[in-house]
């Protein structure tokens, strides 16, 4: 880990880590910028969140937005209708059913349309300091590719991690996994000459390589 970690050093954070650095630490502001991240890169998911946090930050804020409003906030994101209605929703349950302020409840996030253990377990471990471990695409092929886990599919993967993986990197795993995988060890044509971990590496269902 301190070998990747020094690894991506150079390279930006990944979108809900660098939001959280400016400031957007709430429950709230997170899970919008998750659900705003899901099929949308990081360079359009930061000017994003922070367009519609300039207009409106708290659930109460969002909720008096129309569904329109945000719509047309958030209209770069993909899919950006569906959440713009997810986006509402949240606001007026959070208001409604927990006082303006989601908690550090799993089950809580995940009881919203559009919140699955990815960005549950992310916005817990980032605002909550929570253990635990957010496995998106980078982080699923990464910790398969080096044979740390075997696993079709994220769900199983972040299962195999939390049998095995420390809780002191439960979260980093995310934060440094997401530009490892974007910028090194990537989907084609991964940088194994360069890799500073290849001696650790298994090189699982690689077959050509830079």
């Amino acid at each position: 880990m301190s070998r990747v970690r020094e690894a991506v050093r150079p390279y930006p954070l990944p979108a809900l880590f660098a939001l959280a650095r400016e400031g957007y630490t709430s429950v709230f502001e997170q899970l919008v910028a998750c659900i705003i991240s899901t099929r949308t890169r990081d360079e359009v998911t930061k000017p994003v969140s922070r367009e519609l946090f300039r207009r409106a930050r708290t659930p109460l804020e969002v909720r008096r937005l129309s569904i329109e409003d945000i719509d047309e906030l958030i209209q770069r994101s993909t899919f950006h209708e569906a959440k713009a209605r997810q986006i509402h929703e949240i606001a007026i349950r959070s208001v409604e059913e927990h006082g303006g302020e989601l908690p550090c409840d799993y089950d809580v996030l995940v009881s919203f349309a559009g919140v699955g253990p990815k960005c549950a377990n992310l916005v817990l471990g980032i605002v909550c300091g929570q253990p635990r471990i957010a496995v998106d695409v980078h982080v699923h092929r990464v910790v398969n590719r080096w044979g740390y886990v075997r696993a079709r599919t994220p769900e199983q993967t972040l299962a195999g991690l939390e049998g095995r993986l420390p809780d002191r990197y439960a979260i980093e795993i995310n934060r440094v996994l997401i530009p490892f995988g974007k910028r090194i060890c990537t989907s084609q044509l991964p940088r194994c000459s360069t890799c500073p971990v290849l001696a650790w590496c298994r090189q699982v269902d690689v077959t050509a390589h830079r």
